[in-house]
């Protein structure tokens, strides 16, 4: 099947516009298309503490699981938002694809059930979304049928500029640290830092999702932060801890657009704001950074051994 050929204006656009309004159909379509994909992760891989064998990766062409053990090889799947195809390829060569259109979930699913029977791979799932409501089980999802390409390949250049941001973030801290990483489940991409204490069990109450999947993922103290396709107009970036230390709210964050909402628990900056800013890049780091201060201050983090200049480490390059 010939690859599709992309134009020079379809190539990668840092911090795209992508109004919600126009594509929210889209994104409720691939939402359940990643938890597809990311169960098929979360049936094989070992278990790796907070979940983080599960989520799937800002990949070069779109949104990968990076290999994935199977008997004494691996295969891996990855959305492409390029040439709109889901790939699975496996170690021994062989690849199956599965096109990224106009489809209904229950579709979907079927063709990438086929796609894995294709190439032998054996996995069984429970095929019920999580973290959302209504849970319509996958092989009976007809109501979720929308794919524009170019809006899901904007999405993924969203997904781009933020993982480029976050990893550079994510370079100031030496203590535990998770990947940036899109958890499917929530549809956002993340990264955590970790003060190195417990913290009290997590109360849960995600629909459709297990209380005790909430007490591993926040079994530590942390401080969280990453970027949602909801909330706002074109998306929200945002930041917590968990637990919220005293103080944690009204401490001041940057730039002027974010806040502290009491009903999230967070503190939100809308990506248009950082789209229109001047200098996106250090509008983001800007409010990654002091929503972190927030809860490494108010917390009382070890900050001088936990934190660090990466500029120190880069030195010997």
């Amino acid at each position: 099947m010939p690859r599709t050929q992309l134009s020079p204006s379809y190539g990668t656009e840092s911090w795209p516009k992508a109004p919600l309004e126009e594509w929210a159909e889209t994104r409720d379509t691939l939402h359940m298309w990643t938890q597809i994909v990311g169960k098929v992760r979360l049936a094989q891989a070992p278990m790796i503490n907070h979940w983080w064998q599960v989520p799937l990766y800002v990949s070069a062409r779109g949104l990968s699981t990076s290999a994935i053990p199977y008997g004494e090889g691996t295969f891996e799947m990855e959305f492409d938002f390029c040439d709109h195809h889901l790939h699975v390829r496996s170690s021994d060569g062989r690849e199956r694809r599965v096109a990224l259109a106009a489809k209904s979930v229950a579709s979907f699913y079927r063709e990438t059930v086929a796609a894995l029977d294709a190439l032998a791979i054996a996995v069984r799932i429970r095929p019920v979304p999580v973290e959302v409501e209504p849970a319509i089980p996958f092989h009976e999802d007809t109501e979720h049928a929308s794919y524009q390409p170019d809006h899901a390949h904007r999405f993924w250049n969203q997904l781009t500029s933020a993982q480029r941001v976050l990893t550079e973030f994510r370079t100031r801290f030496i203590g535990k640290v998770s990947p940036v990483h899109f958890f499917w489940g929530a549809m956002d991409l993340a990264v955590t830092r970790f003060s190195g204490r417990q913290a009290p069990r997590h109360p849960g109450g995600a629909p459709h999702l297990a209380d005790w999947v909430m007490v591993e993922a926040y079994s530590h103290e942390l401080s969280s932060c990453g970027f949602w396709p909801g909330g706002s107009d074109e998306g929200t970036f945002y930041s917590y801890a968990y637990p919220e230390p005293g103080g944690y709210a009204q401490h001041p964050v940057r730039p002027t657009a974010a806040a502290f909402s009491a009903d999230a628990g967070e503190f939100l900056l809308p990506y248009e704001a950082v789209r229109t800013s001047q200098d996106p890049d250090l509008a983001l780091l800007e409010f990654l950074q002091s929503s972190y201060e927030a809860a490494a201050q108010h917390a009382r983090w070890d900050r001088d051994v936990l934190e660090d200049r990466p500029e120190r480490r880069s030195s010997p390059r």
